[in-house]
């Protein structure tokens, strides 16, 4: 089972976390979908998206501006 990949790099907020929202609907539970973006705004806006929706942010990391989150899909 492969990790899929979102590029919302350079993209402002909410877009990063309606493209992930997108791509987890189409996921089967478990699945892991990693996230890249550059606007700050996504690291509150990735945890709380997956608190709400009942996914589980896995890791969160940030290499020279750019954030990378991991989220397994929930059973939702």
């Amino acid at each position: 089972m492969g990790e899929r990949l979102i590029d919302a790099q350079y993209q402002k907020s909410p877009i990063p976390v309606l493209r992930a929202a997108r791509a987890l609907r189409g996921m089967e539970p478990g699945e892991k979908l990693r996230i890249l973006a550059t606007d700050p705004a996504a690291v509150a806006d990735v945890r709380e998206f997956c608190l709400a929706a009942g996914h589980a942010l896995i890791a969160a990391s940030e290499s020279r501006g750019v954030f990378s989150f991991s989220v397994k899909r929930g059973d939702t």
